[in-house]
């Protein structure tokens, strides 16, 4: 069964990319015409998008530069701690709704350090998995389309991210017999 399923695994993304352009061709779409196009569309969507991600990239780090997120991290440490949060995930919290690769970086150095079967690796794990990039979704896809007015989406988003953020800490806590 197993070696079914890496068979499988293998040999999607391969399968998939013959495929698509067959089943085109067999349509009568033209291909190549259709992806240069979509490379064009994709071309401007980042040259649009540069200047926010810019934007949104100096924020970050001037907000971990300045100290205000070791601040931050500080004060509501104590209180998490006593519910059985480890204190070594509360930076993810305030990363991973601001930027995935920083906050895929911390993670990644938190298994290092600790192992990938720790508590707090497994939960920053699911966090990871859990949340989203929130303010960079906001920044960059609704400046991209012109949205300006984001401040449902702000707040639906970032609530999101703090039940995802419990609820993957409760998730790793029952499921590892850690309770």
């Amino acid at each position: 069964m197993i070696s079914l399923i890496q068979m499988i695994s293998t040999w999607t993304i391969p399968v998939l990319i013959a495929f698509i352009p067959l089943y085109a061709s067999l349509r009568k779409v033209p291909v190549y015409e259709s992806f240069i196009d979509g490379a064009k569309d994709g071309f401007q969507t980042a040259v649009s998008i540069i200047p926010h991600l810019v934007g949104m990239m100096t924020a970050i780090g001037m907000f971990r530069a300045s100290g205000a997120m070791d601040a931050l991290i500080g004060l509501i440490r104590p209180l998490l701690e006593g519910f059985g949060i480890p204190g070594d995930v509360l930076p993810l919290a305030l990363l991973r709704p601001i930027t995935g690769a920083g906050s895929l970086a911390f993670v990644t150095d938190l298994i290092k350090e600790q192992g990938p079967d720790t508590i707090a690796a497994r939960i920053a794990s699911t966090i990871q998995g859990s949340t989203d990039t929130t303010l960079y979704v906001l920044t960059v896809y609704f400046g991209a389309v012109g949205i300006r007015n984001s401040r449902y989406a702000l707040k639906v988003g970032l609530i999101s991210d703090f039940v995802g953020f419990f609820a993957a800490v409760a998730a790793c806590w029952l499921l590892f017999g850690l309770v």
